[in-house]
């Protein structure tokens, strides 16, 4: 197969040719390119005049891997790679990455439908199935792959080789005829101020802290799920899937602060917006110091507010919000309470909490249109 370009909206893509040698070895210095390809490391114009002149022609002879450079379409500078790799059978995956100063202007999600859409043709590959892959933690790709229909089916442990050290990988697919567009939300986390707490998203600087917090007597004893010793590698993992949860539609999780900055304090959750038909739960944990401060309190208030907010003010628009505490913790039945919460069942027999010991739970809701405190 010989190169041809695809042509959209403010897009041109075009496969690279000797002219583009210098500026692709100069784009691929950029640490979050390195960072994220299994480009090698330093890349240097050697590289760059082999991926030109050998890897690119090669593909396009054998029809493996086909190869466009991103451009500009006033003059063709290049802008970033794509490509589809064969995977037979109907399939093949697409990878791509992007110069920085051309990031946030959706030129990539542009490219992929492009590509995506002659690669399904039957005047182009016929393609069933297309696939995606990215390092976990590469988001701007995943927001991508997203952006343009690709549903997120998990991840692969190990999955990818980077300069020799394996790291773990998402993988999505796209059918043929299925719209190019987002399958679920997208959920942001906005940042919610009070006047004692800041509700934020998670950081990796908070590890130590929700090391501090979930190793805590107290926690440990009302959340029995916990593992026991709770290391910084499970807080790490706890810290990714609070991101997970966002980009798959199914919660909003923050990070509590002091209005100041510094470490979480604690850890609140809207959860469970994909199966409570316009609801969720509440969940949440406090840092011993934060303790008796009013903290919980006010976070919950401010997570209330943002769920029954219209989502024409940045709100969820949610209609109903339920919350449980098991019997005997009292604090916590306390802040249920005191959000304006209203008793409506218990689960008998509902929990494990540390130790073995079934208690029941004791469940809570409160509507959008209910008078609260």
């Amino acid at each position: 197969m010989q190169p041809f370009e695809l042509r959209g909206e403010r897009l041109l893509l075009a496969a690279p040719v000797a002219a583009d040698i210098d500026r692709i070895a100069e784009l691929c210095q950029d640490p979050e390119i390195q960072r994220w390809t299994t480009l090698p490391s330093p890349y240097t114009h050697e590289h760059a005049k082999r991926f030109v002149e050998d890897v690119v022609p090669s593909g396009w002879a054998s029809e493996q891997d086909l190869t466009w450079a991103i451009r500009s379409r006033e003059d063709r500078r290049v802008l970033g790679m794509i490509g589809l790799h064969a995977r037979g059978a109907g399939a093949a995956e697409v990878g791509f990455w992007l110069a920085e100063e051309a990031r946030g202007r959706r030129l990539v999600s542009r490219a992929v439908r492009l590509v995506a859409e002659w690669a399904f043709a039957d005047i182009g590959l016929g393609l069933t199935h297309l696939h995606w892959r990215a390092a976990v933690g590469n988001w701007a790709s995943r927001r991508v792959a997203w952006a343009c229909g690709f549903r997120v089916e998990g991840k692969v442990r190990g999955g990818v080789a980077q300069r020799g050290v394996r790291r773990d990988m998402w993988v999505g697919s796209l059918v043929a005829g299925e719209p190019m567009r987002p399958a679920s939300p997208w959920l942001d986390v906005p940042t919610l101020a009070g006047s004692r707490v800041v509700l934020r998203r998670f950081a990796l600087s908070d590890t130590d802290a929700v090391v501090e917090a979930c190793n805590d007597p107290v926690t440990q004893h009302w959340l029995g799920g916990l593992p026991s010793p709770y290391t910084p590698q499970i807080a790490r993992a706890y810290i990714h899937d609070r991101e997970e949860e966002a980009a798959a539609g199914r919660g909003v999780h923050w990070a509590a602060a002091l209005p100041e900055g510094g470490p979480a304090i604690g850890s609140f959750s809207l959860m469970g917006l994909l199966t409570h038909d316009g609801g969720g739960e509440i969940g949440y944990w406090v840092h011993p110091s934060a303790r008796g401060r009013g903290v919980a309190t006010e976070a919950v208030g401010l997570m209330v507010r943002h769920a029954f907010a219209p989502a024409s003010a940045g709100g969820l628009g949610l209609r109903r919000l339920v919350i449980a505490h098991v019997t005997g913790n009292d604090a916590s039945r306390t802040v249920i309470e005191r959000a304006g919460f209203r008793p409506y069942g218990v689960e008998r027999a509902g929990e494990r909490i540390r130790g073995g010991i079934v208690q029941d739970l004791h469940w809570y809701d409160l509507l959008s249109d209910d008078r609260r405190p």
